[in-house]
């Protein structure tokens, strides 16, 4: 009986709710400015206002034309399309929207002079990247904790559902902290308000594309992040939702058109099957299901077949790198999303801004699959996705097996080795972005089970192997947690809050556990910072022996050899199995103890330790 009551409610909501009065007779025209000068002279407004379709648009400004006003099904909505002229200068004019025998409406539009300061620089293999959910980071304004009139009022910081009060001025106020630890990029979850009635602090299900939350600050002090970020060579990365909005977005609450989302005859879930993408085998009945189906049902699933909504979509994106500076895009949930409008937005956006990076998340099981979704036509996709990176779940569960695991021909370490072996699958697989936790999964120190060596044995491979290491903040204090529920994994970081009993920001607040995790994220963090040999180096690896794996990175400059002994016993390696690489070197530097060491004969590594060395 609950089922089809929600099944009532879905279909009454969404395949009537083209409502034609309640909202203002000018509501709102978005993106609100745009810049002269950018390199596609294309911008489509989305206009909305009480029975905005029945009136007469007119503009006048040098080297601004209207090419096109469309209507659609709702007469609460216009899409303008204008053409800017390269020689377009920056300036206000007036859009005006008349109806006989009625004062005419109107909106100053401006053109505003290009941002010149740093932007789209790019994440690249040479940053080290810290996911930070705001909400439970650090609270640096509790004037904004709770906003009279969103939906969601509630600040319980007890509650892992309910929203703590963290925001971007608790991260301004932190980045010291960061900067300390080597970190180079910041990745946030999504910081768009999202006004949804419960479980909004996670920001996946945004109710506007062009504002900050207000319980997180401003559009202004969002920029003003960016711009600290930059002052001290830092960067930013921006979370982006193409799959879907929450239910309660303002284009949701009052649909352009029916198929501004996919609609169904009954509330239709995705079913999360990535496979029927690339089965050749796969019914369309299945590839519908899986791209069109829901996330949830406060997920309003975008129709990105609908033009007016891909245009929406990208020139917000493009908008936010021009306004606040950004350096590169994370892409929530890729895989759910229309291939082809992906790729179109690719090359949109890396057309305006060449050197920006992107990567997308592809939680999928299988190299195949993970490949599959990246640039290039490496594994006979017979599609160019032009995505330029993924999330590399493969190599997570890759370690993730290689510190758990029993040594074996498929288990323990070899999968690792296997996984990375694997490589010649993806067309640069420098830019892969590997991890050992996020916000969906287990902290990584409890999926190690709270063992201090198998922890520094993975922050060794971590921010030794090839790609883009990312990391999630609180994992550098030893922060525990398994997804049941997700909540587990977002607590807040001690010290954040004014009156926290323990300030983990300081070094004399954390424990001797705690700021020895700290100190050996710090000292790797920032050596890799420092030594392009582990930025951009080449990699070799040898097949793993009992149990222990080694690798190295290499330039022409410097070798840096990696040792894994997943045992729990002492070992000793010959070196001589490794001439190739370490070629006259007769000594080495370890790199974590800072002891140096022979080369000569044989390397004595310690029970379940990821050894480090720098060859001399």
């Amino acid at each position: 009986m609950r089922y089809r009551f929600y099944c009532l409610i879905f279909l009454s909501f969404f395949f009537t709710n083209l409502s034609y009065g309640a909202i203002a007779p000018l509501d709102r025209i978005e993106p609100a400015f745009w810049w002269a000068g950018m390199k596609n002279p294309k911008l489509q407004l989305i206009v909305h206002g009480a029975n905005i379709s029945s009136r007469e648009v007119q503009l006048t400004y040098h080297g601004v034309t209207l090419k096109n006003i469309h209507k659609v099904e709702n007469p609460n909505y216009l899409f303008l399309d204008l053409e800017l002229a390269p020689d377009v200068q920056a300036g206000k004019f007036n859009i005006s929207f008349k109806r006989k025998g009625e004062k005419a409406l109107s909106y100053s539009y401006e053109l505003k002079s290009r941002n010149q300061s740093a932007k789209a620089q790019g994440v690249t293999n040479k940053d080290f990247v810290y996911l930070i959910m705001p909400d439970r980071f650090a609270n640096g304004d509790k004037t904004n904790d709770v906003i009279s009139g969103m939906n969601e009022t509630s600040l319980n910081r007890d509650s892992m559902y309910l929203r703590h009060g963290g925001d971007l001025q608790g991260i301004i106020n932190h980045l010291d902290y960061l900067q300390e630890l080597g970190v180079t990029t910041l990745w946030l979850n999504p910081v768009l308000e999202n006004d949804q009635p419960k479980t909004s602090y996670h920001g996946y299900a945004n109710t506007e594309n062009y504002k900050i939350d207000r319980r997180y600050g401003s559009n202004e002090l969002y920029r003003k992040l960016v711009d600290e970020l930059h002052k001290r060579g830092m960067k930013m990365m921006k979370d982006l939702v193409h799959n879907h909005v929450g239910t309660e977005h303002w284009t949701i609450t009052d649909l352009p058109s029916k198929d501004w989302v996919h609609q169904w005859p009954s509330f239709t879930k995705t079913s999360y099957k990535d496979q029927v993408l690339f089965d050749p085998y796969a019914s369309q009945a299945d590839r519908k299901t899986m791209t069109d189906g829901w996330f949830d049902k406060h997920m309003a699933d975008l129709n990105q077949s609908n033009v007016f909504v891909r245009n929406y979509i990208t020139q917000s994106h493009i908008w936010w790198v021009e306004y606040s500076g950004l350096d590169g895009f994370r892409l929530d949930t890729y895989a759910y999303n229309d291939a082809g409008y992906m790729a179109e937005w690719a090359r949109a956006v890396s057309a305006e801004y060449p050197d920006l990076t992107y990567f997308g998340e592809t939680w999928v099981h299988g190299i195949p699959n993970q490949a599959f979704f990246t640039e290039g036509n490496t594994i006979n996709q017979n599609f160019d996705t032009g995505l330029q990176s993924v999330t590399d779940f493969q190599a997570l569960w890759g370690i993730n097996e290689a510190l758990n695991g029993k040594f074996g021909w498929n288990e323990g370490v070899n999968k690792l080795y296997t996984t990375i072996a694997s490589d010649f699958m993806y067309k640069d697989p420098t830019r892969l972005v590997v991890f050992l936790a996020n916000h969906d999964l287990p902290r990584f120190f409890s999926v190690v089970n709270e063992d201090v060596k198998k922890y520094k044995m993975g922050i060794a491979w971590l921010l030794t192997t090839r790609g883009i290491p990312q990391f999630y903040y609180g994992d550098e204090i030893l922060m525990k947690g398994l997804t049941n529920p997700d909540g587990l994994v977002r607590l807040d970081f001690k010290g954040g809050w004014q009156g926290d009993n323990d300030n983990k920001f300081s070094a004399s607040g954390r424990s001797a556990s705690e700021n020895e995790a700290f100190n050996f994220v710090k000292k790797l963090a920032v050596y890799r910072k420092k030594s392009p040999v582990l930025q951009t180096g080449k990699l070799m690896q040898y097949v793993p022996e009992n149990g222990v794996y080694v690798y190295f990175r290499y330039n022409a400059d410097k070798t840096v050899m990696v040792v894994m002994n997943t045992n729990k016993e002492d070992t000793s390696v010959s070196t001589g199995r490794f001439s190739e690489r370490i070629g006259k070197a007769s000594k080495a530097v370890n790199l974590i103890t800072d002891e140096s060491v022979g080369l000569s004969d044989k390397l004595n590594i310690p029970a379940q330790t990821t050894s480090v060395f720098e060859l001399n």
